[in-house]
């Protein structure tokens, strides 16, 4: 076999491959054994039929089709390897030459993950912010136990901002009452203006018992964005009463026989809440600095991929809230147009880090053990909801584990960069590194598209997995 690769672009490349007919023996020999348990001709039980015979009932047109089909993805897979070339997703195929008993030829173009060095990781300078734990932080973190523990009395009086009131809704257009857009026995918190435009106003001075009509849109259903009037009938009104700050509710709410003690721990947890917080901003700046320093072309394909695989993602927790993406447009503060020039950014920012701690981790000789594969199965189990056993199996059954090791190795690559930056806080304050690594055990690895990872790490699977119809036709 012999290949060529020319460079079209530093992300893409073009192999060329010929391959002599005698190299294809292989190949026609699955062929024929597939095809002989196929057809059914005289004379021979299914799967005993010579070639000859099977060339003659199919015709030698089909049966090399049939056998470039399946030697295509081998050749290309034994080229890719043979030249080093790192292979991202699917190549495009053509045959350019198929003469019987003489040459085979084809070209692939496919993109290819940019050739460079990461330099100058060590003693990256990161600027983190404070782990300082704020009187006002207690004082949120008490009242927020306090919320948890709240008791609702009811109140004798007409409604106000704040109180949790039982409601009943019913609504019309153009004075046709709406059967289907009614609801009775509604629990709501006035103020928090998470049902109808306009509630809260009609709410706020109407006694129980009261009931008044105001206009609005409707959210949801076939109605959806519609005007309607919606009737509202307040049945009552409750108010929400804070237990006291006293040694009585440290009792009530938590361990501790004293308010000054449950004070105490509110501190400590939240110190450590903040020093999580201030260790997972060192590992993002970190890595933010380092790709930033890093200037590589991007292949189109990974990055295309990369957006559409975040689209349907959102599309699908739009899909199981029940928002449109007006709604959420419109609850993000953001034009459509805004959203997608988000989401191209940060697509580009995920596929760029995802090669510079690839290169890294080569750089460094970095890999990953069965133990650290079988603590991260773990612990993204945990995350999921699920069994270790159960992901161990969906990451075997959906060939991930190529994924899984990528990830562990991507993040051995960023406690590297970390455990070599020089990270302070605002105030000037060292940021212990011995701190910063066990805050990874808290802090997610870096995700990204499987596709991706297999093409750049596992070539043989990459090409293993080429589209035999689409080379089919092109024979």
């Amino acid at each position: 076999m012999k290949t060529d690769v020319e460079e079209l672009s530093p992300t893409r490349v073009k192999l060329t491959i010929e391959v002599p007919f005698e190299e294809l023996e292989h190949a026609f020999d699955v062929t024929y054994k597939s095809l002989a348990k196929q057809v059914r001709i005289k004379g021979f039980r299914p799967g005993k039929a010579p070639a000859r015979l099977i060339d003659r009932y199919v015709g030698r047109g089909a049966v090399i089709s049939e056998a470039v089909n399946h030697a295509v993805p081998e050749l290309y897979n034994e080229a890719v390897q043979k030249e080093d070339v790192f292979a991202l997703g699917q190549p495009d195929v053509e045959i350019t030459k198929l003469e019987d008993g003489d040459q085979l030829s084809f070209t692939a173009e496919v993109d290819v993950r940019p050739k460079f060095e990461v330099s100058d990781y060590e003693g990256l300078e990161v600027t983190v912010d404070d782990a300082e734990v704020t009187d006002e932080q207690v004082d949120e973190q008490l009242d927020s136990l306090r919320q948890r523990f709240a008791t609702l009395t009811g109140a004798e009086r007409p409604a106000q901002d704040g109180d949790h009131v039982s409601i009943d809704l019913s609504a019309a257009i153009d004075g046709e009452k709406l059967d289907d857009v009614q609801a009775s026995g509604i629990s709501y918190e006035i103020g928090t203006n998470t049902m109808l435009e306009g509630l809260d106003e009609a709410l706020i001075g109407l006694e129980a018992g009261g009931t008044t009509t105001f206009s609005t849109k409707l959210v949801g259903g076939d109605y959806e964005g519609k005007d309607a009037d919606v009737t509202v009938t307040l049945h009552s009104v409750k108010v929400k009463e804070l237990p006291e700050l006293d040694d009585e509710f440290a009792q009530l709410a938590s361990e501790f026989d004293t308010i000054e003690e449950l004070r105490a721990d509110a501190v400590t947890r939240l110190g450590e809440s903040r020093r999580y917080q201030q260790l997972a901003q060192a590992r993002d700046r970190a890595l933010d600095k380092l790709v930033e320093s890093v200037d590589i072309p991007l292949p189109e394909s990974v990055i295309t991929e990369e957006i559409d695989r975040r689209r349907q993602s959102l599309e699908q927790q739009l899909s199981q809230s029940g928002l449109t993406k007006d709604a959420y447009f419109e609850a993000q503060g953001q034009t459509e147009e805004e959203f997608e020039a988000e989401l191209t950014k940060g697509a580009n920012s995920a596929v760029k880090a995802g090669f510079v701690l690839d290169q890294l981790a080569l750089q460094e000789e970095l890999a990953a053990d069965n133990d650290e594969l079988s603590q991260y199965v773990v612990d993204q189990a945990q995350r999921m909801g699920v069994s270790p056993d159960q992901l161990a199996q969906h990451l075997v059954q959906s060939n991930q584990i190529r994924v899984a090791y990528t990830e562990v190795v991507r993040a051995k690559a960023m406690n590297l960069v970390v455990a070599k930056a020089k990270v302070t806080d605002e105030s000037g304050n060292v940021v212990a590194q011995d701190t910063v690594e066990t805050a990874d055990e808290e802090t997610e690895t870096i995700t990204v598209e499987a596709t991706e990872v297999e093409a750049a790490e596992a070539t043989e699977a990459t090409a293993a997995e080429a589209d035999d119809t689409e080379k089919a036709d092109k024979a």
